[in-house]
């Protein structure tokens, strides 16, 4: 979606088929990494944990990490693995922002009440909620807000 280039990140209708670390040079100035996802896979508990510890020594160990956007899929209540991540990022000090897709699959209410959940839940941890940004690839929304949040952050780093 960001790039305008649909077929530049392999996706399937099983989850969980990410296995690798993918980087793709954008403009030839940054990364844009696609890890595989620590939620629903059909993969066993043992390799899911495992891509979750992965995920995080990653994010722990990249000097040169920017910001990471941890997708949550808005067409389902709040799951607690995703809650429990959003959680370690800001524990950890890890920039991120908050990125709902599929906010196309479900009812306008069903799907706000299930944002609101969440958030609900972020706020028993949290002070402030972290930048949260809602989008579809099939409405084609919110891409013009997270590059406008990656454009942000280039220009405080440069």
């Amino acid at each position: 979606m960001v790039t305008g280039k649909p077929k530049l990140a392999l996706t399937s209708s099983k989850p969980g088929k990410t296995r690798n670390i993918n980087h793709f040079l954008i403009n030839e100035k940054w990364f844009l990494v696609d890890l595989p996802g620590y939620g629903y896979a059909q993969i066993s508990h043992l390799q899911r944990d495992l891509w979750l510890k992965n995920i995080q020594t990653y994010f722990l160990k990249r000097d040169n990490l920017m910001n990471v956007f941890q997708l949550i899929d808005a067409s389902i209540p709040p799951q607690k693995k995703d809650i429990e991540f959003t959680n370690w990022l800001g524990a950890s000090g890890v920039p991120f922002c908050l990125v709902f897709t599929k906010t196309d699959k479900e009812k306008t209410m069903k799907m706000q009440a299930n944002i609101k959940g969440y958030k609900t839940e972020l706020m028993k941890t949290w002070a402030e909620l972290p930048n949260i940004i809602l989008s579809s690839t099939e409405k084609k929304t919110g891409k013009e807000e997270v590059l406008d949040y990656i454009d942000s952050i280039l220009k405080k780093a440069n």
